[in-house]
């Protein structure tokens, strides 16, 4: 027997790589039940009585009571992205103002740099956290934007090991600019709350995927202030919306420390593309409020 066939058949079989599997999830069908009464700021809507033992998280707490952007807390952009084509992210939109932070899109060009990369027509805000987080309590106060410019609350972070990402929401607040992208519908995703789950690279190969869920909004989130979070721990992620939970999905694969963001973007291959009419448009958080679990 050639020697060389005798090293492939004595040699170990190499198993292929399983893909990874999609976890549990459950969303939540129908209106929203009647919400918790606000009792205590020092804990959750959704845990008045702090059954899970939260404790006060400061580093990412925010009342926005200045006038200025905390620089030992957020960043006025994304420092890793320039923004979603062709809407660009600009310092300019970011505003600390009467105790809210305030994340604008407008008509505008770019700087001749970014034009040339394809940016074009829009400008847009984004706020990360200084520092990433693992695990946790993460509340805001919000009113979206109205515009199709989506207004969003999210985590994530890219190395060369990890990118996963969790969408706490990403809400349009307005129709968009008719025929604007090609998943173009007359309604876009208006009064759809979209959430998601991404794993873009893990230490085990596997293809890009994401397990999304939506919530049938019984609400206009660009009409008033409603309170949004997200629990996350090694076991579940749970979405809220007024202190009642809307989604919980298994946690099998986001236990990497994520940077905390608020942003707008342009998506014309998904929500389409802002009507000109409705900008500038103004994303509006009251406050985040974050907390540990105790022991």
């Amino acid at each position: 027997m050639p020697w060389l066939l005798v090293l492939l058949l004595c040699a170990p079989a190499v198993a292929e790589k399983a893909p990874l599997k999609a976890p549990k999830d459950w969303v939540l069908k129908g209106g929203l039940p009647a919400s918790p009464t606000r009792l205590n700021d020092s804990f959750p809507l959704s845990d008045q009585k702090n059954l899970g033992r939260w404790k006060r998280y400061d580093t990412m707490w925010d009342e926005f009571s200045g006038t200025e952007l905390d620089g030992k807390r957020w960043h006025p952009t994304n420092p890793g992205w320039k923004g979603r084509q062709p809407g660009f992210f600009s310092r300019d939109n970011v505003k600390v103002a009467d105790g809210e932070l305030r994340l604008v899109a407008r008509l505008e060009e770019p700087p001749e740099g970014l034009g040339a990369e394809g940016y074009k027509t829009y400008s847009t805000a984004a706020v990360q956290s200084v520092r990433a987080v693992l695990y946790g309590y993460f509340e805001i106060r919000a009113k979206a934007m109205r515009s199709a410019a989506s207004s969003a609350f999210w985590f994530y972070k890219s190395d060369e090991k990890r990118w996963t990402e969790i969408d706490v929401f990403e809400l349009q607040g307005a129709l968009p600019e008719p025929g604007s992208g090609p998943q173009w519908t007359p309604q876009g995703v208006t009064g759809k709350y979209n959430m998601n789950a991404h794993v873009f690279r893990v230490p085990n190969p596997a293809d890009d995927w994401s397990v999304g869920g939506i919530w049938d909004m019984d609400f206009d989130p660009a009409e008033a202030f409603h309170v949004y979070g997200l629990e996350w721990d090694r076991k579940w992620l749970k979405w809220f919306v007024d202190g009642v939970m809307v989604r919980r999905l298994a946690n099998n694969y986001w236990t990497q420390a994520l940077t905390l963001n608020f942003d707008s973007e342009t998506m014309p291959g998904w929500m389409g593309l802002p009507r000109a009419a409705d900008l500038p448009s103004t994303f509006s958080v009251d406050y985040v409020r974050a907390w540990k679990k105790g022991r």
